[in-house]
């Protein structure tokens, strides 16, 4: 009985973590939150925007400055 009691409010305190962590969040922000990891590749966030219907923000990669290149070392 201890250990249900004790499982329950685990359940709860980790509820309420996650409750209290994003009470400043709206849903707006919580879904363009979930996109971030498609903004670097504009390629990949292009077939996420037809898939999903949802604009994504895409950076384009830095290019590199002329006169900079790749050394092996």
């Amino acid at each position: 009985m201890m250990e249900i009691m004790l499982n329950v409010l685990g359940v709860a305190f980790l509820w309420f973590a996650v409750e209290y962590c994003l009470r400043h969040q709206s849903a707006e922000s919580l879904d363009e939150a979930s996109l971030i990891p498609f903004a670097d590749d504009p390629e990949v966030a292009r077939r996420v925007e037809v898939a999903t219907g949802k604009t994504i923000n895409a950076v384009a990669p830095e290019e590199p400055r002329a006169g900079w290149i790749n050394m092996e070392i």
